[in-house]
């Protein structure tokens, strides 16, 4: 196979990572903690959870199911023609694989990490046995006890849409950190942040998970990826070489254990990458924690209305150039920080505006009933969980068409709770 040069990777990121196309898809991958109804403390173990998702059949809308390093379970989908495509096709997977699993006593929990449990590698995958033994022990928590919303939106139409979204993706970024911020708990303790979730990855390795550097995107990219260190390596025979001890640039320029790289590798290496914005022929959103029943459907919808209508795009770019780069604040303080509560806000606004404008009128009584419990309170979901009750859900239901803002509104108090188990759960109603 033909060898990489330099210029190679520059153009492969070019044409692959940053192709323009004229926007209006929308895909998302869902990540799920899994718990056993009968002992939320307990890991359910990857066999268990395998068996009852292939037993629940065919997904009606065809979301790939795979499986996190720690056992927790990501739905993706294919792109689809606006959010309120979207919402329908992934709910209806969700629904199903929710109903079946709630039958075993097993259910699919919205936090951003686990807030009780430590980490436990069960996916044995040779990818994931590489990431571990690259990361070390400090790499357990984010691959295994970790969830997120990620949301995949189109580059642009062209190379000037692209730098103007790249540039929105980067600016927004803090603002969708801190609205849906999910992750306080930790092993049965606070953490003293919001987004514990985005502070592990984020800490991890600053090569592969920082936000890349530089003005122009095709230029920034092929950058982080040529300086980043090489993960894994796959040989020919099949084996794996885990951390080769070199940058992905010292790869093409000096060679390696097989050889210098090929195209392929140049892809996989890439996937190895985590910062909060991935390009991949799509942005890839990787910075939103996993949101509680019923709430899923609101980043999506957010994001993708602030990227795809162009005056909430208007609106989102002068709210947040104040903000641009306050990742930290996000982290810790989300939005009772004034200066990003002040930026969601806004942001909030113009996507509930824009909604019907692009065809998902229905998804806008969702995203008010979260921006008046939360991103207008200046909360976020990390301000709900306490250590009495870890693993549990607001009595909801998963339909934005039936949620009441009763026990949401801003002069309410906060919704009773109620233990996960599988009669409370929304899906068994």
């Amino acid at each position: 196979m033909t060898r990489l040069t330099i210029d190679d990777v520059y153009a492969h990121v070019s044409g692959v990572c940053f192709k323009t196309g004229p926007p209006g898809t929308v895909g998302a991958e869902t990540e799920w903690l899994v718990a056993d109804s009968a002992d939320p403390g307990a890991h359910v173990p990857l066999a268990r959870l395998r068996t009852l998702v292939d037993a629940a059949g065919p997904l009606p809308a065809g979301s790939r199911v795979t499986y996190e390093p720690g056992g927790q379970l990501e739905l993706s989908t294919a792109p689809f023609p606006g959010p309120g495509a979207l919402h329908s096709a992934l709910a209806a997977d969700l629904s199903l694989i929710r109903a079946h699993l709630a039958d075993h006593g097993v259910v699919l929990v919205g936090h951003g990490i686990d807030p009780l449990r430590g980490p436990l590698l069960q996916n044995s995958d040779a990818r994931y046995r590489c990431m571990s033994d690259y990361f070390g022990a400090a790499g357990l928590a984010p691959m295994c006890t970790t969830a997120s919303v990620q949301v995949c939106l189109d580059i642009g139409a062209d190379r000037d849409d692209a730098l103007r979204r790249w540039r929105l993706a980067h600016s927004l970024g803090p603002v969708l950190v801190a609205s849906f911020a999910n992750s306080a708990l930790r092993a049965g303790r606070r953490t003293g942040l919001r987004s514990t979730r985005q502070a592990l990855w984020s800490g991890l390795d600053a090569g592969r998970t920082a936000v890349p550097a530089g003005a122009d995107p095709v230029e920034a990219w092929s950058r982080y990826a040529l300086d980043a260190r090489v993960m894994l390596i796959r040989g020919a025979d099949g084996d794996w070489i885990s951390d080769p001890g070199m940058s992905f640039r010292e790869w093409v320029t000096e060679g390696g254990p097989t050889g210098g790289p090929t195209e392929q590798d140049l892809s996989y290496h890439l996937s190895t990458l985590f910062p909060p914005v991935r390009p991949r022929g799509w942005l890839e959103l990787r910075m939103i924690d996993a949101v509680p029943d019923p709430y899923w459907p609101v980043p999506m919808a957010v994001a993708t209305a602030l990227f795809d209508d162009p005056r909430a795009t208007e609106v989102a770019e002068e709210a947040t150039r104040p903000i641009a780069g306050c990742w930290r604040e996000a982290v810790g303080d989300a939005l009772t920080d004034p200066a990003l509560a002040a930026a969601a806000r806004r942001c909030f606004t113009a996507a509930i505006e824009a909604l019907p404008r692009l065809g998902a009128a229905a998804l806008v009584p969702i995203v008010v009933e979260y921006a008046e419990r939360y991103v207008e309170r200046g909360r976020c979901p990390a301000d709900d969980l306490d250590l009495a009750d870890a693993f549990t859900v607001s009595p909801s239901s998963t339909s934005p068409s039936s949620t009441s803002r009763s026990s949401t509104s801003p002069r309410s108090t906060q919704p009773q709770r109620r233990t996960f188990g599988a009669a409370d759960h929304p899906a068994t109603r």
